[in-house]
């Protein structure tokens, strides 16, 4: 069967910048380490290596987070936001910058516990490992651990918990990732129809389905077999909503807390403040701290505000970071200048993967797609996006953040970063379409103006004939997702929802999935790479699954060629003199809050 449709995508600052299509989420290959003691590594550097991720254990799961090196209590962190968070309910977000925000607030069935070296474990969060598989892996069993309480004190339940499950049934619930319903009952909204107004008229999903026969034990009973299920049941919606504190669509302004902070002031599009939850309890949390008594969230502040504010590190600005905004790509060489942002930086490859996706209904010829490949400029096109502290020239499909990445570059984009265009003329020669011309779609957006630029320049010089197709950026997403649209190329960009290649390969790559709106950018539809997806999607180890997905990436890369990647995007963050305990996040391609403490 085909993998379900991804309803969204995450978005990384670079791809932002850019006029992004990024569709969706999750980690990075980067060493995931603090700015104290400048762990972070420099522009230029090749960090392209395999990320570091591992099934935790029982121990592993157990609280408290393990301190943070001179971490002291109190005071106010400040955090200049550019975007208003488009939502705090849990079962609505998908976006880093949200993501980040809810790990202060929200509990899920498992979550990431990172570190100092950047390896990353899987671990249980509410639950006391990462769940136990039976059944071929179609049903996993969660026992919830003692002492989980809501932000009033009351206990968290396993009827909590399928309260939050049942409730991304109804309509209203339609941003978040939806991986566990559509596991449950029905791919794409076909999942919908077995509760469709959720759990608010008294229904609910029978016991064969998901199960809680006990205040402590979840049990969800999947249709086919998922090895990744613990990565799922990380994401921000598989966790307890107290049923008599759902407010449905309102949800989204006060949730109801089982983190270490809770919503204390929220004005919509200007500023959140989150204060401590006292009822949290750090004996059952693995991965949070509550070290600072607050955190004031203030939006409106572009890249370059908040670069100029850290750079300046005056007065209160001491006390401010970002959970998501970038140092402005003008302003990335005085930050690296100025000698006292050393220890308060970071820069750390992100989950995020841009492409220029090629047209196969259009392109039937394989070897005019591997010409377009081998010409494209993939240095100059990172460079137009904002050089070294932007990205890294990408030479596969799969982002170093996944799980056993393997640096293999077919097209050899790291020798010939600005193509190679005698191999593409060469191609073209071999088909017989020397001069041929394509169609080249790209974003009215300042940075896509200039990519542009480059990249027909290049696939002029391999022998192609250029036809310029500028569309407007807020119509963009939707022209290139037609299935029936009239371009040969367009960039477009993915990033995973969790560190396995099963968020990346099948959504871009499956057959089956070619859709308007859908994500098989390229249309592929070939048999052989669908009948290999089943193959590996069955799989019941995920460390066993890695080395076929890279396998199957790079078959579909050399062999098949939907298109090419350009470059594997990067974060670079910068913060207040005055903070400790910043790390960064490895899934979500951010920094990580849940141990920022104030210095004094």
């Amino acid at each position: 069967m085909p993998r379900s449709l991804r309803s969204r995508a995450r978005l990384s600052a670079v791809a932002v910048a850019a006029g992004a299509v990024v569709l969706s989420a999750c980690s990075s290959g980067g060493g995931g380490g603090s700015g104290d003691g400048d762990k972070s590594q420099g522009p230029g550097e090749d960090k392209t290596r395999s990320a570091n991720y591992s099934i935790g254990t029982k121990a592993d799961s157990t609280g408290p987070a393990p301190a943070v090196a001179g971490a002291k209590k109190g005071g106010t962190v400040g955090v200049l936001q550019r975007d208003a968070f488009n939502h705090l309910d849990p079962g609505q977000i998908y976006y880093a910058d949200v993501l980040t925000n809810q790990m202060l607030y929200n509990r899920t069935l498992t979550s990431y516990k990172t570190d100092d070296k950047g390896r990353v474990k899987v671990v249980g969060d509410l639950a006391t490992d990462a769940g136990t598989a039976s059944d071929g892996g179609r049903t996993w069993k969660f026992t919830l651990k003692d002492g989980l309480k809501f932000e009033d004190g009351s206990p968290i339940t396993a009827q909590d918990i399928r309260w939050g499950v049942e409730r991304l049934y109804a309509s209203f619930e339609t941003d978040g990732p939806l991986y566990i319903p559509q596991w449950l009952s029905g791919d794409g909204n076909d999942f919908r129809k077995a509760l469709p107004d959720g759990p608010y008229k008294g229904q609910h999903l029978p016991a064969s389905v998901l199960d809680t026969p006990d205040d402590k034990t979840v049990v969800f009973h999947f249709r086919t077999p998922h090895a990744d299920t613990p990565f799922a049941t990380a994401m921000p919606n598989i966790g307890p909503v107290k049923a008599e504190k759902d407010t449905q669509q309102k949800y989204d302004n006060a949730p109801f807390s089982s983190g270490p902070y809770k919503v204390g002031d929220y004005k919509v599009g200007k500023s959140l403040t989150l204060v401590r939850n006292e009822h949290w309890d750090p004996k059952t949390d693995p991965i949070r701290h509550q070290y600072a008594d607050r955190f004031q969230i203030s939006f409106g502040h572009q890249y370059a505000d908040s670069t100029r504010r850290f750079l300046a590190d005056q007065g209160d600005d001491k006390n401010v970071m970002s959970f998501s905004n970038a140092v402005a790509p003008e302003m990335t060489e005085k930050v690296l200048a100025q000698a006292d942002t050393k220890n308060r930086r970071l820069l750390e490859i992100q989950p995020y993967v841009d492409y220029i996706s090629f047209n196969t209904d259009r392109l039937k010829d394989v070897r005019v797609r591997k010409a377009l490949a081998y010409a494209m400029p993939n240095g100059q096109i990172l460079q137009q996006n904002g050089g070294a502290t932007a990205g890294v020239i990408a030479t596969n499909f799969l982002s170093p953040a996944m799980d056993g990445f393997q640096p293999t570059d077919p097209f050899g984009k790291k020798a010939k970063p600005a193509g190679d265009p005698d191999k593409a003329k060469e191609l073209l020669k071999e088909a017989g379409k020397l001069g041929q011309e394509v169609v080249y779609a790209y974003a009215n957006t300042d940075v896509q103006q200039k990519v542009q630029v480059v990249v027909v320049q290049a696939l002029e010089r391999a022998g192609f004939k250029v036809q310029r197709k500028e569309i407007d950026s807020n119509v963009w997403r939707t022209e290139i997702a037609k299935v029936k649209n009239d371009y040969d190329l367009y960039r477009t960009s993915w990033g995973a929802d969790w560190p396995v290649s099963s968020t990346v390969v099948p959504p871009l790559f499956d057959g089956r999935q070619i859709a308007d709106g859908a994500q098989n950018y390229g249309h592929l539809n070939d048999p052989k790479v669908n009948t290999e997806i089943d193959r590996i999607s069955a799989l019941p180890d995920v460390k066993q699954a890695a080395p076929a997905w890279q396998k199957l990436a790079d078959k579909i890369l050399t062999e098949d060629v939907p298109g090419v990647p350009t470059f594997y995007n990067n974060q670079f963050s910068l913060w207040g003199s005055n903070l400790g305990g910043i790390k960064y996040h490895p899934v979500y391609g951010t920094v990580d809050p849940t141990g920022v403490f104030l210095k004094r």
